[in-house]
């Protein structure tokens, strides 16, 4: 698997740029994932889409459907896809450190 050096961390990725591990995640990572996505500024929005998504995946093993993130969250899908360009399932899910999901995240 390929690795990134990043402010004095190293990461495990896949080949879709997510990490190897879910215990691996830490600040450094959001950044690193930050820069890749693309987004200039981490906003509490950020922020919170990523804790929904952390405490849903601590609780069932898998990250959560779209309109279950959108409903807890009480953002509208569309405002999810301006915060995290490449959507929920990629930018979101690979930000917050959860595996690639395999579904309609």
């Amino acid at each position: 698997m390929p690795q990134v050096d990043f402010m004095g961390k190293t990461f495990t990725i896949d080949e879709d740029g997510f990490i190897d591990s879910f215990d691996n995640w830490c600040d450094e990572w959001v950044l690193w994932v930050k820069g890749q996505e693309a987004i200039e500024e981490l906003t509490d929005e950020h922020r919170k889409v990523i804790d929904v998504l952390q405490d849903y995946y601590k609780k069932n093993g898998i990250a959560p459907m779209v309109r279950i993130l959108s409903k807890v969250t009480k953002f509208k899908l569309k405002h999810i896809y301006e915060l995290f360009p490449s959507g929920p399932g990629k930018g979101a899910c690979k930000m917050a450190g959860l595996p690639k999901p395999t579904g309609c995240v």
